[in-house]
């Protein structure tokens, strides 16, 4: 059984969470966070557009867009002030076309200052627990229609102790977020892959947000 405490509290433990973290995340996460790379090679052919990250940490995936893409607008959100300094550094050159915002996200708290082309969650939304409904919600409401989200994050475990051990780590791996990403969005791309030999399986998601709502 996963617990939930609640949103305010949620926040305050990733903030808590990061304060440490922060200093270790890129020389430790390439370890086990698979298909960032893929993700956004998926999505570098698009033109211009404006996209959102959603907990967009210490801008990885913002660095490697921005150069790949001069023709981009780039906003970063994340509720982690150690996170965002870090970004801010690693993103100084971009600084033209790049906002950075300390921000909580979702339904009654955050929504971005214009509707946008392209919101990406990059191992993020199975740590927002709760909250992570109200994530997915609100990147629909602040993707122009026919704009896409993009989902790359831990799928399931087979194993319960694993399971347990990445719930001490505020990550939530139940199979919960493709069903209601499909639900929500036209599918465009999705792919499951085993990790480790089967420790767990992550997945990518690519979306489009109907032109329509009936």
């Amino acid at each position: 059984m996963h617990v939930i405490a609640p949103v305010a509290d949620q926040q305050t433990a990733m903030r808590r969470y990061y304060r440490f973290h922060a200093a270790i995340y890129d020389a430790t996460r390439w370890t086990f966070l698979f298909g960032r790379n893929l993700i956004l090679r998926l999505l570098s052919n698009h033109p211009e557009l404006t996209l959102a990250e959603v907990g967009c940490g210490t801008g990885r995936n913002l660095r490697r867009l921005a150069a790949t893409r001069p023709d981009w607008l780039l906003l970063g959100i994340d509720v982690s002030p150690e996170m965002l300094r870090r970004a801010g550094k690693r993103l100084a050159s971009f600084s033209r076309r790049l906002r950075l915002f300390e921000k909580p996200y979702g339904a009654g708290q955050f929504h971005l200052p214009e509707p946008t082309d392209l919101v990406l969650f990059s191992y993020a939304l199975t740590m927002f627990n709760p909250g992570w409904e109200a994530a997915i919600e609100q990147a629909r409401q602040d993707l122009k229609p026919g704009g896409r989200i993009a989902v790359v994050d831990f799928h399931d475990t087979p194993f319960a102790w694993f399971r347990r051990w990445m719930g001490y780590n505020h990550v939530r791996m139940e199979q919960h977020l493709l069903p209601v990403l499909e639900e929500h969005f036209e599918t465009k791309t999705r792919i499951v892959r085993k990790a480790w030999g089967g420790l767990w399986r992550y997945f990518i998601f690519i979306g489009e947000k109907p032109l329509f709502h009936g």
